[in-house]
């Protein structure tokens, strides 16, 4: 059962859940005030211990360390580097994970590793050879500590397990720690997550995770604020169990977690050599959290989310239940969703079963040393079978493949026709496995968007993705592909004991952490390039409406795809030509007509033909312009764009294509929407989204004074054609915000990106 309170809740002892004061008081005798007790969580205790301003409040945050792959932290480096990066002043660890398989070929991949080497060697930071670990992995064995706070360029950044506050960024909240800068954010709710219970045999991380998703994703119960799990059922979590959830409240859009630790967490840290990084965590006598979800984990059951996001959940029992109706729903809400191609999900129902074609156990959340053994024990003497059904396995780090190779699992799993994979990423996010057109894939990963999976549906390429946990899946993988609960095999499980070997890290990562050296060169390859040019915001802004979207959420996946765009992401102008390409493949050759339109500007001082009608109209209904002096850019609609990565290329591909705003009527995270103002795009918000429509004009004047001012309703002007072949426009005053900015975002904008803002 999984429940969610209403309103706000006292946890006294961190044990009892009380509504009111008055049972307070019956259980403690008194009660503080909500201001007191709210203080009284664990997340404020770290928050305050890392805040660098006075006011909690309004927080300026430092963190203890940093972490990237190979995605993003050569963009990060050289953000830095071009505002004025001379030196790693907190360990920064570099990944080597999601690029580690060159998906279109040559030497771009490797020279970004070598890069990422030689900046580890100049500024003092920690690199991690490719297939070593996946970045989650190495982070909770080698830096994750009780009381700390780590910041990542990935989103599912998030060791709060281990008693460690991790968020997720876009890479320009990086480059601000690595220039000493703070990360400035409101101090956020905390929400319970109230643990009782015990799992049932068969019921793993995935299960418990996805139900959690499930249950809080739609209304947003957990959106941008801090998940504290307590209660008496962690105790009945191994460490690895609570990793592995925990990973997943990223996709709650919560903006960070934590949990109390125990003796579990200590032992943890004390086999991995870092006792000295373990403390205690619990909530104070009578803490205050403005919600509750309460999860009995004995009523868990073997969950599944169905494409194409994890909070699409079912148990397993309820969809073959229901598989038809099921099935059916989930296929139109594909089809809808994806264009260029279409799936036929109902052909996966063969009399009352489901049959799936691929399994896949790997990364930060299925590739743990613990859901690999409970996966072998399952197949310990069974088969996957020789016929379309394929499952492959991807231990998270090298420490746990080498046990698993010692203790024999990696032989049992192989004698049962499991293929045993390198420690890499890509099946979370579509590099690597791609099963065939038309299959569906099940896989214990963190995400089952569109595209996740590596096809191409804009080329009528279609395969899915649903997520379930790694003892389900083997289940699954035992019954030849029959879609199977873990739960209704009879399996003994074992209890081998992890043994951590620290050496196999010693003797290949580079630690350079404390020992820059600046004169060391840095290794550039062919496709690494800088950072274009950015204009500064002028006094008036003319945009036009390039993309319009209208699904309920947008993805950065769909803003930017993942998979084989990967291997250009060092390269600012060649990546940027993929932005919506799976969701909107005119996109980039539109806005580039329109930066192609502002560069004219800039070089010659006149403005197109195209543009000038659009101004002369404006002046004719008496609104002043100055075209000469007005910066033109292209922009989007979306009515929820961002939710999932955090990867920044989401929004600076935009920027690139000369993007100078967003229209949004909310934005799915508070990283994306960071992203947008780190790269000097105005996060527009408009409360009726048919005010704008695709190639529509938007003018709007005195922007940068509104910035400035952090005017809270700023005037605009729509410009539209009667129609396609008319002549003719019509012009509409409405209003648009741009939410909350700091100080520093406003001078951000202005200045049109964070690099600018720090050259000044």
């Amino acid at each position: 059962m999984i429940k969610l309170y209403d309103n706000g809740v006292y946890i006294v002892d961190g044990r009892n859940i009380c509504e009111s004061e008055a049972e307070v008081i019956s259980v403690n005798g008194t009660c503080p005030s909500k201001e007191d007790a709210a203080e009284e969580t664990i997340a404020y205790g770290i928050l305050k211990a890392h805040n660098k301003s006075d006011d909690m409040k309004h927080m300026r945050l430092r963190f203890d360390s940093l972490t990237s792959h190979d995605i993003t932290y050569v963009g990060i480096i050289q953000t830095a580097r071009a505002s004025g990066l001379e030196r790693f002043p907190i360990p920064y660890v570099m990944t080597n994970c999601h690029n580690s398989l060159c998906a279109v070929g040559g030497t771009i991949n490797e020279d970004d590793h070598k890069f990422a080497l030689s900046a580890a060697h100049r500024f003092g930071g920690i690199y991690v050879p490719a297939n070593m670990a996946n970045i989650h992995s190495y982070n909770r064995e080698a830096m994750a500590g009780c009381g700390k706070m780590i910041l990542g360029s990935d989103s599912h950044t998030r060791y709060g397990a281990l008693g460690c506050m991790a968020v997720g960024e876009g890479g320009g909240e990086l480059a601000k720690q690595l220039l000493e800068r703070t990360y400035d954010f409101d101090l956020p709710d905390t929400i319970a997550v109230y643990l009782t219970g015990a799992p049932k045999p068969g019921v793993g991380p995935h299960d418990v995770a996805l139900s959690i998703v499930g249950a809080v994703y739609n209304n947003a119960y957990v959106k941008n604020k801090v998940m504290e799990f307590v209660g008496p059922g962690i105790a009945s979590l191994p460490i690895e169990y609570r990793n592995a959830i925990d990973v997943m409240t990223t996709e709650t859009t919560c903006w960070s977690s934590i949990w109390e630790t125990d003796d579990e967490t200590k032992h943890y840290l004390e086999m991995h050599g870092r006792a000295e990084d373990y403390k205690p965590l619990h909530p104070g006598k009578v803490a205050y959290y403005s919600g509750c979800i309460y999860v009995d984990l004995s009523t868990v059951e073997c969950t599944i989310a169905m494409p194409m996001h994890p909070s699409n959940t079912f148990t397993i029992h309820e969809l073959l239940e229901n598989a038809e109706d099921i099935l059916h729903e989930t296929e139109l809400n594909m089809n809808a969703q994806i264009k260029g191609a279409s799936f036929d999900l109902m052909s996966k129902l063969r009399g009352k079963d489901i049959f799936v074609e691929q399994g896949e156990i790997a990364g930060c959340a299925g590739g743990t040393f613990d859901g690999i053994m409970a996966a072998a024990d399952i197949l310990r003497g069974r088969s996957c079978g020789n016929g379309a059904f394929t499952l492959s396995v991807y231990p998270g780090s090298m420490p746990a493949y080498a046990e698993l190779v010692k203790n024999g699992t990696v032989s049992e799993l192989i004698s049962a026709g499991v293929i045993m994979r390198e420690c890499f990423c890509g099946p979370c996010f579509g590099a690597g496995d791609c099963p065939a057109n038309g299959e569906f894939s099940i896989r214990h990963t963190t995400r089952n968007f569109p595209n996740r999976e590596g096809s191409k549906p804009g080329e009528g390429q279609m395969s899915a993705v649903g997520l379930m946990d790694s003892r389900s899946i083997a289940a699954t993988a035992a019954n030849g592909g029959k879609l199977t609960a873990a739960s209704d095999l009879d399996v003994e499980y074992s209890s081998i004991e992890y043994h951590y070997e620290s050496d196999i890290y010693e003797k290949r990562v580079y630690n350079g952490w404390g020992k820059a050296e600046p004169e060391f060169e840095l290794r550039f390859g062919p496709n690494i390039k800088d950072w274009p040019d950015m204009p500064a915001l002028t006094d008036d802004l003319m945009l036009k409406i390039c993309s319009y979207i209208t699904d309920p959420v947008t993805t950065t996946d769909e803003l930017i795809p993942s998979g084989e765009t990967s291997s250009y992401r060092s390269n600012p102008e060649r990546l940027s030509q993929f932005a919506l390409s799976k969701r909107d493949p005119e996109y980039a050759g539109r806005s580039m007509k329109v930066r192609s339109v502002e560069r004219d500007r800039r070089a010659s001082g006149s403005v197109s033909q195209e543009f000038a009608e659009v101004y002369k109209l404006l002046e004719s209904h008496g609104i002043k312009c100055d075209p000469e002096g007005t910066d033109i850019g292209s922009s989007i609609f979306a009515m929820m764009p961002g939710d999932g990565s955090a990867r920044e290329q989401a929004a600076s591909c935009q920027r690139v294509l000369g993007a100078s705003a967003n229209f949004a009527k909310q934005y799915a995270t508070k990283r994306y929407r960071s992203n947008c103002i780190n790269w000097g795009m105005v996060p527009f918000i408009i409360e009726d989204p048919s005010i704008v429509q695709l190639n529509d004009y938007v003018f709007v004047p005195g922007i940068r004074q509104a910035i400035i001012d952090n005017t809270d309703k700023i005037k605009a002007y729509r410009v539209r054609k009667s129609s396609e072949d008319d002549k003719s426009f019509e012009i509409k005053e409405f209003e648009v915000s741009t939410g909350a900015l700091t100080a520093d975002e406003r001078q951000i904008i202005i200045d049109g990106c964070l690099i600018n803002y720090y050259k000044h």
